[in-house]
């Protein structure tokens, strides 16, 4: 289980939703996911953009590797829990 709370506050649920759930967090901590630098930076806060080495370093830490990376990574661990919750129902 991660430790969530070194993350920045505004983060900490996001994130925990992203991995436990499969929900995707908002648009800065997802092109942070996505390895998307250019649009983390352009769409972060004062905080985030001051932590986003501390985010990323979160990330590769405590993340398992196939939920971050690239965009492709980022769907596929999405759809990994909507399949989950697919197979439930039938």
């Amino acid at each position: 289980m991660c430790d969530y709370s070194t993350l920045p506050e505004g983060l900490q649920g996001g994130m925990q939703r992203y991995l436990e759930h499969g929900i995707l967090p908002g648009h800065f901590l997802t092109a942070v996911l996505e390895n998307d630098l250019f649009s983390a930076v352009m769409r972060a806060d004062v905080t985030n953009l001051k932590e986003l080495p501390n985010i990323v370093r979160w990330i590769h830490n405590e993340a398992r590797g196939d939920s971050h990376g690239s965009i492709v990574k980022v769907v596929d661990w999405v759809n990994t829990f909507t399949s989950v919750e697919e197979r439930k129902d039938v």
